[in-house]
């Protein structure tokens, strides 16, 4: 029993390998841009009055995007060393009507009907409880906002949802879950939400990037590109793997998808 994680070791966790590698999240360019972060811009239909929350911000790459929109964006993250970054990227480009907020998305200290749009990106597989952090965001948007999330999404084939948690769990420990796309339908459903999906992409990946941006020890690394190399024909497939793995760094896909949500009724 002294063995399985508590609730708080995992987000201790979190905080933990985060705060190691904030400076590398700055700089990545996985997260800097993509056609998942233009769409949720374009989608936010946000102006000088729209009051904006960035759940799970990390470096700041998503609150900035919004901030052009925007008349304020708060961003809020459970690592004090990310939000150290983003306050420094904002700074870097003049951004002004952005501010931070050390806050876990299961308990935010923001009064209710406060937020014309609450976006997170590339932070709900981190996510201990997401229906809490759903409830929150219910609590927090205002009778006419909506919620745009954009993550990896797990196929809903159960050996490709197998494979993907292995290899992000040996990637980060920190790892929660990559959900399925029905598997975010039926969470916020269960929250309030009406939801649709907006796109559906493959984000593509470096695997030396991938792994050096988390300081993924060497032998799990090791342990990926065993994994990989002894996969089946239809998870390298879908995985876009070369047909014999290389030596030296090669690319690689893992699916992801926007989602929007609307309150219910």
């Amino acid at each position: 029993m002294d063995k399985l994680k508590r609730p708080r070791d995992v987000k201790q966790q979190v905080q933990s390998r985060f705060g190691d590698v904030a400076a590398n999240y700055r700089a990545s360019k996985a997260h800097a841009a993509g056609p998942d972060l233009d769409l949720m811009v374009e989608y936010a239909h946000l102006n000088a009055d729209s009051l904006v929350l960035d759940a799970g911000c990390g470096a700041g790459h998503t609150a900035l995007a919004f901030a052009a929109k925007a008349g304020q964006v708060i961003a809020c993250d459970f690592t004090a060393s990310m939000l150290a970054q983003l306050v420094a990227l904002a700074r870097q480009r003049g951004v002004g009507n952005v501010i931070t907020q050390l806050a876990d998305v299961e308990c935010l200290p923001f009064p209710a009907d406060a937020f014309d749009l609450i976006a997170t990106r590339y932070s709900g597989h981190h996510w201990l409880h997401p229906q809490r952090a759903l409830a929150e965001f219910r609590r927090l948007l205002k009778a006419d906002g909506q919620l745009l999330i954009s993550d990896i999404m797990a196929r809903e084939d159960y050996a490709q949802d197998t494979f993907l948690q292995t290899i992000e769990l040996l990637r980060d420990p920190s790892h929660v879950r990559d959900y399925r796309i029905s598997e975010w339908r039926d969470l916020l459903a269960a929250a309030g939400f009406d939801s649709e999906i907006l796109l559906s992409f493959d984000l593509t990946l470096r695997f030396g990037v991938w792994t050096r941006r988390m300081a993924t020890p060497r032998q799990n690394a090791e342990m990926i590109m065993s994994l990989f190399s002894g996969a089946s024909e239809d998870i390298r497939r879908q995985f876009a793997l070369p047909a014999e793995l290389p030596d030296e760094d090669f690319d690689f896909v893992i699916p992801g998808a926007v989602i929007r949500g609307t309150l219910a009724g």
